[in-house]
C-alpha cells in the first residue's frame, strides 16, 4: 500500500492556522492593538477602511523593532513574551503565542514600518501571502505602524462569508472599546472611511467610560471597590434603574483583559436580585486583579475565556462586594440595627438648644354645653344659636326646574384599555364570518386577560392576543416601510436621547427604513439622537421602548440591506408596541382585533413563528363530556 500522509506545504499550514486566529476583520484589529500596547506605546491610532475589508492599520509610538526583529515577527512561533513552558504560567503581557503577525500575513497585504528610538532610520517590510515581496530601510517617526490590506484576499470563499460593513464594523468598534476601557492611560483613536469615531485621550477609568459611552453614563455608574489576598476589584455597576435588555454594556476585565464568564456573570446578576426590571440585565464595568499564575488564559483560540483556581471564591467576593456597593450608596435596602436614619437630627435644629413645651389646659371647658365656654381669662361672648327653621324652602321649585328642560349632568368614568379610536372599523367587514360563520356583536370574551374567545359556525376559536395584536402591527409597518406611504405627527418639542456610538451607529444603518414607518429625525451626532416626528400609531412615551427593544433584537447581528433588514425592523416594533398579556380589552378592541387578524395574509402565525389562534370544534367538545 502506497503512503498516503505528507507534510502540508508551509503556505497551505500557514492559512490552516490563519482560519484560528483570523475570523473577521475584528480579530486583526484586536492582535494588532494587543501588540501595540505590549510594545508600551502610549498613543494608539486605528484607521479602517469598509469595515477592515479594503484596510486596518495600526500605529503607536511604541517600541519599534530592528530590521532582525522585524523580519522574525513574521515567522510561525516567533514571539519575544516566553521562553520557558513555565512562562506560560506566570503571563503579563497580550500576545505570546507568535501566531498572529504570521497568520495575518498568510491571508492578506501587509506593510510594515517600525524603527525603534535611537536608530536613525527604520525599516520597511511587504508582504503578500506570506511571501516577503521588499525588505528596505526607510524614514519613520519612532514606533511601528503596520497596515493590512484587502483580507482573504487569496481565500475567497472565506472573505465570501463575511457579513455586511455594518456588521463588521460594529465587530470591529467592540474590540477596539474593550481594549481601550481595559487601558485608560493610553490615548486611543479610531478612524473609519476617514471619519473619526473615537478620540480618547488619557485619563482614570471613570472618564474613559464617559468618553466611550457618552456623558450621561457618569450619572448611571456606582463604584465598586474591594481588596482581599487572593482578588482586587475595581470597577462601576450601573443603576438598577438605567439598565437595558442588551447585553452590550457587560465588561470583565482579568489583569486588564477582556473575557467572557458566564459564571461570573451570575455572580453580578445575583448581586442585583430584586432590585432589576422585568428581563433587564445589569450594565457593569468590573476589573480584577488576581496572582498570573492562577488563571489559565490559554484555553481558547481568542483568549477571551479563561479558567481559575478557584471559581466559587471569585463568585463570593464579587457578589458581597457589588452588594455591598449597592447598598453603601443606598440603591439597595440595608438593614442597620447600629442607627435608625429617622431618629436623626433635622439640619434646622441641630445647633438649637432643648427647650421645655409648656401644656396649658382649660379646665372651664365643657364639652357638653350647648355654647363653648371661653378661654380662661376672656369674656364670654354672647352666643346665638343660628336659626335653621324652614330648611325644607330651600329645595322647593327644583323639581318643576327639572321638569322644564334642565339636566343634571354626572361624570362618566373613563373606560381604559381600549386599543382603538371608537367606530374604528377595518377594511375588511368581519373578515372572520368569511371563513368560519356569523357571529354576534357581542360574542368574544377575553379569557385570563390573554387570551380572546369568539364564537364561529364549527365551535370556537381562542386567540392569543399579544401574538394576534404582533401580526397585525408587522403587516402594517411590513407595508408602511415598502410602500413608505406612513405618517407622521410632528412634536411640539423635539424628544433626545442619548445611546452609545455603537447603538447610534445601528440606528445609522437602519434610519431609511425608521423613516418610512413615520420616524422624523434631527441631529444625530456624538451620543444624541433627536426625534422631530413619530408614528401616528405610537405615543412619545413609547418612543424608547421601541428604540431599545430594536437594538436590543440587533444585537447579535445586523441583517443586510434588503428586505431582511426590513423585516427585522417591522418584527422588532410589532413585538414592543403590541399589547401584552395582562392588560384588559373591551369590546370593541376585542371585535377590532379578530377583524383586523383575519384580514392579514398570515393570519394563523405571529412574526416569530408562533400560532396566533386555536380551533375548537364541537366535536371536540363533544369528545370531551363523553
Amino acid at each position: 500500500m502506497a503512503d498516503i500522509i505528507k507534510l502540508l506545504p508551509d503556505h497551505v499550514a500557514n492559512q490552516i492556522a490563519a482560519g484560528e486566529v483570523v475570523q473577521r476583520p475584528a480579530s486583526v484589529v484586536k492582535e494588532l492593538l494587543e501588540n501595540a500596547i505590549d510594545a508600551g506605546a502610549s498613543s494608539i491610532k486605528l484607521i479602517v477602511k469598509d469595515a477592515g475589508k479594503t484596510l486596518i492599520q495600526i500605529i503607536d509610538d511604541g517600541k519599534g523593532m530592528s530590521d532582525t526583529d522585524a523580519r522574525m515577527s513574521f515567522e510561525r512561533h516567533a514571539t519575544s513574551k516566553i521562553t520557558t513552558a513555565d512562562d506560560l504560567f506566570n503571563l503579563n503581557t497580550k500576545g505570546f503565542r507568535g501566531e498572529a503577525l504570521a497568520s495575518i500575513a498568510a491571508v492578506a497585504h501587509v506593510a510594515l514600518k517600525t524603527r525603534p528610538e535611537g536608530a536613525e532610520v527604520g525599516t520597511h517590510i511587504e508582504i503578500e501571502g506570506s511571501k516577503i515581496i521588499t525588505q528596505e530601510v526607510c524614514a519613520t517617526p519612532k514606533g511601528t505602524s503596520l497596515a493590512v490590506k484587502n483580507l482573504f484576499f487569496n481565500i475567497p470563499a472565506r472573505r465570501n462569508f463575511l457579513k455586511s460593513n455594518s456588521v463588521e464594523l460594529r465587530h470591529v468598534i467592540d474590540e477596539f472599546q474593550r481594549v481601550a476601557l481595559a487601558h485608560p492611560d493610553i490615548a486611543f483613536a479610531m478612524y473609519h472611511n476617514e471619519g473619526e469615531l473615537f478620540q480618547l485621550p488619557k485619563g482614570n477609568l471613570k472618564q474613559r467610560i464617559v468618553a466611550i459611552f457618552g456623558g450621561k453614563t457618569n450619572e448611571k455608574l456606582v463604584p465598586v471597590q474591594e481588596e482581599t489576598d487572593i482578588l482586587t476589584i475595581n470597577g462601576f455597576v450601573v443603576k438598577p434603574e438605567f439598565s437595558k435588555k442588551t447585553r452590550g454594556e457587560q465588561f470583565f476585565f482579568v489583569n486588564d483583559r477582556f473575557i467572557k464568564s458566564a459564571y461570573l456573570n451570575h455572580a453580578v446578576t445575583a448581586a442585583f436580585d430584586g432590585l432589576l426590571p422585568d428581563r433587564a440585565r445589569a450594565s457593569y464595568f468590573l476589573y480584577l486583579k488576581v496572582d498570573p499564575a492562577t488563571i489559565d488564559i490559554n484555553i481558547h483560540p481568542t483568549k477571551t475565556e479563561i479558567k481559575f483556581d478557584d471559581e466559587h471564591a471569585l463568585y463570593a467576593m464579587l457578589r458581597s462586594t457589588i452588594k455591598h456597593s449597592l447598598g453603601q450608596f443606598s440603591i439597595a435596602p440595608v438593614l442597620d440595627f447600629n442607627r435608625d436614619s429617622e431618629l436623626d437630627t433635622p439640619y434646622d435644629y441641630k445647633n438649637k438648644g432643648v427647650v421645655t413645651p409648656k401644656i396649658e389646659v382649660d379646665r372651664t371647658f365643657n364639652p357638653f354645653e350647648s355654647v363653648p365656654a371661653p378661654k380662661r381669662g376672656a369674656q364670654r361672648p354672647d352666643y346665638e344659636k343660628p336659626d335653621v327653621t324652614g330648611w325644607e324652602k330651600m329645595y322647593e321649585g327644583m323639581e318643576s326646574q327639572a321638569t322644564a328642560g334642565s339636566t343634571v349632568t354626572f361624570e362618566k368614568e373613563v373606560s381604559t384599555g381600549n386599543m382603538f379610536e371608537s367606530g374604528l372599523n377595518t377594511k375588511a367587514a368581519a373578515p372572520i364570518t368569511a371563513t368560519a360563520g356569523s357571529q354576534d356583536e357581542s360574542s368574544t370574551y377575553q379569557l385570563n386577560k390573554k387570551y380572546i374567545v369568539s364564537t364561529i359556525k364549527s365551535g370556537m376559536v381562542i386567540i392569543d392576543q399579544h401574538k394576534a395584536h404582533q401580526r397585525v402591527l408587522y403587516e402594517e409597518f411590513l407595508r408602511n416601510i415598502t410602500v413608505k406611504e406612513s405618517v407622521s405627527q410632528q412634536l411640539l418639542f423635539p424628544l433626545t436621547l442619548t445611546y452609545s456610538t455603537t447603538e447610534l451607529a445601528l440606528i445609522e444603518e437602519l434610519k431609511e427604513g425608521l423613516e418610512n414607518t413615520g420616524f422624523i429625525f434631527g441631529l444625530i451626532s456624538g451620543d444624541i439622537l433627536e426625534i422631530n416626528g413619530i408614528p401616528t400609531s405610537i405615543t412619545e412615551s413609547q418612543v424608547p421602548v421601541v428604540i431599545d427593544q430594536l437594538l436590543s433584537d440587533l444585537e447579535n447581528e445586523v441583517p443586510d440591506s434588503g428586505f431582511s433588514q426590513t423585516d427585522t425592523l417591522a418584527k422588532s416594533m410589532a413585538k414592543s408596541l403590541a399589547v401584552k398579556g395582562g392588560e384588559t380589552l373591551d369590546s370593541l378592541s376585542r371585535e377590532h382585533l379578530v377583524n383586523s387578524l383575519f384580514a392579514c395574509k398570515e393570519p394563523s402565525i405571529s412574526p416569530t413563528n408562533k400560532k396566533t389562534f386555536i380551533t375548537i370544534t364541537g366535536d371536540d367538545l363533544d369528545r370531551k363530556f363523553k
